[in-house]
């Protein structure tokens, strides 16, 4: 009768040259993406800009409404609480201010 032997070293794992295809294909969709994310951060930040402006437009309205006359100041907006610390300026760093009853972003 006679036994069968079993191979003494199987393959069980990834061989180096897969795992260095597998590294390169990651690498090049990071690539290709990465550019693509920057350009829309821009986007978002100028875009984020624009409805803090509108938020800031509307606490004047609101501070108008309550205290019958417009605010001088984005500060006066937020020491009355009617707009939060940091929300006078911009993501992209534009400080936003108030100019005959509107808010601009400069």
């Amino acid at each position: 009768m006679k036994t069968q032997t079993k191979p003494t070293n199987p393959k069980n794992g990834f061989t180096l040259l897969e795992m260095l295809v597998v590294m390169l294909i990651i690498a090049i969709i990071l690539l290709l993406t990465l550019p693509n994310l920057q350009q829309k951060e821009k986007i978002i930040r100028a875009k984020g800009c624009g409805a803090l402006v509108e938020v800031v437009n509307s606490a004047i309205l609101l501070y108008e409404i309550d205290q019958e006359r417009t605010p001088g100041s984005i500060e006066e907006l937020i020491s009355q609480g009617y707009l939060k610390e940091g929300q006078n300026a911009c993501p992209n760093g534009s400080a936003v201010t108030i100019v005959h009853g509107e808010a601009v972003a400069q």
